[in-house]
């Protein structure tokens, strides 16, 4: 599985790879997980409002900050 995180270093956006990372250990999975932060490859998803979420290339979530249950329910 691959996860992506969609952001430019902004508050929110560091708080969303926080959430991400402590969701995946709760799960006990295996993913990678990636911080995009160039604005140019986070706009070819499709995404105009940070932080936003993908997995397996998926956009999951955008301009919203989710919580930990609402990730590992993403995930699962």
């Amino acid at each position: 599985m691959k996860v992506q995180v969609l952001g430019t270093c902004c508050p929110k956006c560091k708080k969303l790879e926080e959430r991400v990372d402590e969701a995946v250990a709760a799960l006990g999975l295996e993913c990678e997980i990636e911080k995009v932060t160039e604005i140019n490859e986070i706009v070819k998803f499709g995404v105009m409002m940070t932080p936003g979420l993908v997995i397996d290339g998926e956009v999951k979530s955008a301009g919203k900050l989710l919580s930990v249950e609402e990730i590992k329910d993403l995930l699962s």
